[in-house]
Protein backbone atom coordinates (compact mmCIF):
# COMPACT_ATOMS: atom_id res chain seq x y z
CA UNK A 1 0.00 0.00 0.00
CA UNK A 2 1.08 3.52 -0.66
CA UNK A 3 1.55 6.11 1.81
CA UNK A 4 -1.86 8.11 0.94
CA UNK A 5 -3.25 4.19 0.84
CA UNK A 6 -2.66 3.78 4.39
CA UNK A 7 -3.26 7.15 5.38
CA UNK A 8 -6.85 6.31 3.92
CA UNK A 9 -7.46 2.89 5.08
CA UNK A 10 -6.73 4.24 9.20
CA UNK A 11 -9.46 7.36 8.59
CA UNK A 12 -11.73 4.88 7.06
CA UNK A 13 -11.01 2.09 9.95
CA UNK A 14 -11.91 4.62 12.31
CA UNK A 15 -15.05 6.33 10.52
CA UNK A 16 -16.53 2.75 10.63
CA UNK A 17 -16.02 2.51 14.36
CA UNK A 18 -12.82 0.99 15.35
CA UNK A 19 -10.92 2.94 17.73
CA UNK A 20 -7.71 5.29 17.19
CA UNK A 21 -5.20 2.60 18.14
CA UNK A 22 -7.22 -0.19 16.06
CA UNK A 23 -7.72 2.41 12.89
CA UNK A 24 -3.67 2.42 12.64
CA UNK A 25 -2.71 -0.54 14.10
CA UNK A 26 -4.79 -2.70 11.49
CA UNK A 27 -3.85 -0.54 8.55
CA UNK A 28 -0.58 -2.30 9.43
CA UNK A 29 -1.70 -5.64 10.47
CA UNK A 30 0.38 -6.83 7.29
CA UNK A 31 3.55 -5.61 8.60
CA UNK A 32 2.49 -6.49 12.49
CA UNK A 33 1.81 -10.12 11.07
CA UNK A 34 -1.60 -10.75 11.96
CA UNK A 35 -4.85 -10.87 11.02
CA UNK A 36 -7.02 -7.39 11.31
CA UNK A 37 -8.94 -9.21 13.88
CA UNK A 38 -6.25 -10.20 16.06
CA UNK A 39 -4.57 -6.76 15.50
CA UNK A 40 -7.70 -5.50 16.44
CA UNK A 41 -8.10 -7.41 19.85
CA UNK A 42 -4.94 -6.78 20.66
CA UNK A 43 -5.46 -2.92 20.41
CA UNK A 44 -9.01 -2.66 21.79
CA UNK A 45 -7.15 -1.61 25.10
CA UNK A 46 -5.59 1.37 23.78
CA UNK A 47 -8.30 3.77 22.33
CA UNK A 48 -9.61 7.08 24.11
CA UNK A 49 -5.75 7.42 25.23
CA UNK A 50 -5.40 4.06 26.78
CA UNK A 51 -8.99 2.59 28.04
CA UNK A 52 -10.44 6.79 27.57
CA UNK A 53 -8.43 7.45 30.63
CA UNK A 54 -7.04 10.20 28.36
CA UNK A 55 -3.56 9.36 28.27
CA UNK A 56 -1.15 8.70 25.42
CA UNK A 57 -2.85 8.69 22.38
CA UNK A 58 -4.17 5.27 20.62
CA UNK A 59 -2.55 6.70 17.33
CA UNK A 60 0.90 6.79 19.20
CA UNK A 61 0.30 3.81 20.95
CA UNK A 62 -0.36 1.80 17.37
CA UNK A 63 2.66 3.46 15.88
CA UNK A 64 4.24 1.76 18.60
CA UNK A 65 3.14 -1.23 18.59
CA UNK A 66 3.73 -1.89 14.33
CA UNK A 67 7.62 -0.16 15.52
CA UNK A 68 7.81 -3.44 17.52
CA UNK A 69 6.84 -5.03 14.29
CA UNK A 70 9.37 -3.16 12.25
CA UNK A 71 12.44 -3.52 14.38
CA UNK A 72 11.55 -6.29 16.88
CA UNK A 73 13.81 -6.25 20.38
CA UNK A 74 12.50 -9.89 21.43
CA UNK A 75 15.47 -10.75 22.15
CA UNK A 76 15.95 -9.86 25.92
CA UNK A 77 20.04 -10.13 25.47
CA UNK A 78 20.18 -7.38 22.20
CA UNK A 79 20.44 -4.29 23.89
CA UNK A 80 21.36 -2.58 20.07
CA UNK A 81 17.61 -4.14 18.94
CA UNK A 82 15.84 -2.50 22.02
CA UNK A 83 17.85 0.86 21.41
CA UNK A 84 17.22 0.81 17.61
CA UNK A 85 12.91 -0.03 18.92
CA UNK A 86 12.90 2.35 21.21
CA UNK A 87 14.53 5.23 19.14
CA UNK A 88 12.24 4.21 16.43
CA UNK A 89 9.31 5.29 18.85
CA UNK A 90 10.59 8.44 19.93
CA UNK A 91 11.41 9.34 16.57
CA UNK A 92 7.43 8.55 15.35
CA UNK A 93 6.66 10.13 18.51
CA UNK A 94 8.44 13.40 18.18
CA UNK A 95 6.77 13.85 14.42
CA UNK A 96 3.48 13.38 15.68
CA UNK A 97 3.88 16.20 18.21
CA UNK A 98 5.58 18.37 16.12
CA UNK A 99 2.45 18.26 13.98
CA UNK A 100 0.00 17.55 16.06
CA UNK A 101 1.67 20.00 19.52
CA UNK A 102 1.14 16.85 21.59
CA UNK A 103 0.51 12.99 22.08
CA UNK A 104 -1.46 12.84 24.76
CA UNK A 105 -5.31 12.31 24.05
CA UNK A 106 -7.22 15.19 26.54
CA UNK A 107 -4.37 17.54 25.00
CA UNK A 108 -5.54 16.99 22.01
CA UNK A 109 -9.12 17.00 22.26
CA UNK A 110 -8.93 20.20 24.35
CA UNK A 111 -9.80 18.63 27.48
CA UNK A 112 -9.19 20.25 30.80
CA UNK A 113 -9.21 16.41 32.26
CA UNK A 114 -10.24 12.54 31.31
CA UNK A 115 -14.71 12.29 31.38
CA UNK A 116 -14.27 9.63 34.56
CA UNK A 117 -15.99 7.08 32.70
CA UNK A 118 -15.19 3.41 30.30
CA UNK A 119 -18.13 4.34 28.32
CA UNK A 120 -17.46 5.15 24.95
CA UNK A 121 -18.80 8.25 23.32
CA UNK A 122 -21.79 7.36 20.41
CA UNK A 123 -20.80 7.40 17.55
CA UNK A 124 -22.76 9.99 15.65
CA UNK A 125 -22.68 12.88 12.96
CA UNK A 126 -22.08 15.40 15.85
CA UNK A 127 -19.56 12.89 17.23
CA UNK A 128 -17.00 12.81 13.97
CA UNK A 129 -17.52 16.66 13.56
CA UNK A 130 -16.13 17.63 16.48
CA UNK A 131 -13.46 15.02 17.01
CA UNK A 132 -10.10 15.38 15.56
CA UNK A 133 -9.56 11.58 15.77
CA UNK A 134 -9.75 10.66 12.29
CA UNK A 135 -7.60 13.25 11.32
CA UNK A 136 -4.94 11.85 13.66
CA UNK A 137 -5.61 8.30 12.51
CA UNK A 138 -4.45 9.52 9.24
CA UNK A 139 -1.18 11.55 10.38
CA UNK A 140 -0.15 8.19 12.32
CA UNK A 141 -0.78 6.25 9.35
CA UNK A 142 1.00 8.69 7.06
CA UNK A 143 4.45 8.81 9.83
CA UNK A 144 4.64 4.87 9.73
CA UNK A 145 4.07 4.60 6.02
CA UNK A 146 7.15 6.72 5.73
CA UNK A 147 9.12 4.89 7.98
CA UNK A 148 8.06 1.84 6.20
CA UNK A 149 9.20 3.48 2.45
CA UNK A 150 12.83 5.00 3.49
CA UNK A 151 13.50 1.38 5.81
Amino acid sequence: MTVEERENRARELFSSGYNCCQAVAMTFADVIGLPENEVAKLASGFGGGMGRMREVCGTVSAMTMVAGAMIPADDVSDKAAKTANYALVQEMAAEFRQINGSIICRELLGLGKPEGTPVPSDRTPEYYKKRPCGELCSIAAGIVARKLKNE
